[in-house]
């Protein structure tokens, strides 16, 4: 009778360590992505004080931005199966480790051109790190339940993400300084170096050679394509630079593909996309960020340059979103053993559409409640829904050995999406702007409308790649 009892009690024990490794191991993971992708969005808000502090010319301080974003989605790829080859815990420890000297080093900055080179090396870290987070999320948490949650939250993680770093950055700077925003970045990340070497395991190595052609064409291919939605963005589509580096962009990545399907060991095995759910995933979060993400960036001018909000009032107006994010990411994994993929992320993007449609609406005299207010609860319910079920497909499946070029090929897609989105939104708010007259609010709000119609139209693309999911609850 002892000898059962202590045989018990030692089982209980060892589950109970079991599964407080596994939830260290899940808030080290996540707490890295929060951090990737909160640098997005967290300077945003700090970007006048950044102009006047380090005397940056108007055209130079979107490169505050923009390397970080340009280097983070060229290296992704090659981030994803570099882990896969040579590990996947050493290059996530090796990421946050250079993410987070180089938040240090930017917070210190004493000029312009220091900070531009802090924002690379964070991009550098970031794409070590965060195919290495997805992968190492969906290779520890096998079981199929508990992999659905924690894809979920991470799914929740960086979509919230954008709507966190604004209010952080909004707090950070009207209490502290811009630089604070990036030197939060460092008691986490030293936190996170520390937790990953204790408690943080690897998967196994692939005994496999490097893609280099493929590596070459891929990283360069899409760093000149999202180099050219940012010049696009900034200067119009029909800017000369803009089309050499969007054709040098295309070019490359043709190649990519056709490199990558004659190689024995490709950097992307086009196999992942041979899974119709897999492939409509993948469309889908290319196209989702397109429609979503820019929500940020012109309700972020709206709320400052019409409405007067500061900047600590506006990163706590996109509360809501932030809220309702995070709610979804609770009931997705309840919700698509149940129902499946399809109906789940049919919901989602409508809702996200209706969202999109009543900010269409807004005027000079729009208040916060109730179209803003309205607005944001459905964008952060349809983002939810639309984009969590993505991760759980995309992953769910994928063999071990290729978890981390499969969440690189998630993140890429993710992030050249968001830049080409806004790159064609700016470009038709550009436009809309000019055509409105009137006074300058006026027009700055003629411009705004006229870029979330366009935004509706592409949800409304979303919402029919949805359509083609497999509608069987196991594809879950």
């Amino acid at each position: 009778m002892s000898t059962t009892l202590a045989a018990d009690t030692r089982a209980s024990a060892t589950s109970r360590a079991g599964r407080l490794r596994s939830g260290i191991v899940l808030v080290t993971l996540l707490t890295c992505q929060l951090m990737i992708v909160l640098d997005v969005t967290v300077m945003n808000v700090a970007l006048p004080r950044i102009r006047t502090d380090l005397h940056f010319s108007a055209t130079g301080l979107s490169w505050v931005m923009n390397a970080y974003t340009l280097v983070f989605g060229g290296l992704l790829l090659l981030g994803g199966r570099v882990g896969d080859l040579f590990g996947r815990r050493n290059l996530f420890i090796a990421g946050t480790t250079l993410f987070t000297l180089a938040s240090l080093a930017g917070g210190l900055a004493p000029s312009a051109t220091w900070l531009l080179i802090a924002r690379v090396v964070q991009g550098v870290g970031a794409a070590m790190a965060g195919p290495s987070t997805l992968a190492l999320l969906t290779t520890t948490f096998s079981e199929p339940k508990a992999r659905m949650r924690v894809l979920a939250l991470f799914s929740g993680m960086s979509s919230a993400g954008f709507a966190i770093g604004l209010i952080v950055g909004g707090l950070l700077t009207e209490w502290l300084s811009w630089r604070s925003a990036l030197f939060i970045n460092v008691p986490f990340g030293l936190a996170v170096v520390v937790l990953a070497l204790r408690f943080l395991p690897d998967a196994e190595r692939q005994p496999a050679r490097l893609d280099l052609p493929g590596a070459v064409t891929a990283t360069t291919g899409v760093a000149a394509l999202v180099y050219g939605f940012i010049s696009a963005a900034s200067n119009g589509w029909g800017n000369e630079m803009t089309d050499i580096w969007l054709a040098v962009g295309i070019a490359l990545l043709i190649a990519f593909v056709a490199i990558e399907a004659r190689t024995a060991q490709p950097l992307l095995p086009l196999r992942l996309f041979a899974d119709r759910n897999r492939a409509a995933a993948y469309a889908n979060m290319f196209l989702g960020p397109m429609a979503g993400m820019s929500m940020f960036f012109f309700l972020t001018q709206y709320l400052q340059e019409v409405r007067g909000l500061t900047a600590l009032a506006t990163g706590f107006a996109f509360l809501p979103t932030a809220l309702l994010m995070f709610t979804m990411i609770r009931l997705i994994p309840r919700l698509l053993p149940r129902f499946g993929p399809k109906p789940v992320t049919l919901i989602g993007t409508l809702t996200m559409a209706a969202g999109l449609v009543l900010l269409t609406q807004l005027t000079t005299d729009s208040g916060y409640f109730p179209l803003l207010f309205v607005a944001m609860i459905l964008m952060g319910c349809g983002i939810g829904l639309a984009f969590s079920p993505l991760n759980v497909i995309i992953m769910s499946s994928v063999p071990p050995s290729e978890a981390g070029a499969a969440g690189g090929a998630l993140q890429t897609l993710q992030q050249t999406g968001a830049a080409l989105g806004l790159a064609i939104l700016v470009t038709i708010f550009g436009t809309a702007s000019r055509d409105a007259g009137g006074s300058a609010q006026h027009a700055l709000v003629g411009g705004i409308t006229t870029a979330f119609a366009a935004a509706v139209g592409i949800a409304a693309l979303t919402f029919v790649v949805a359509l083609t999911f497999r509608s069987t609850r196991s594809a879950a």
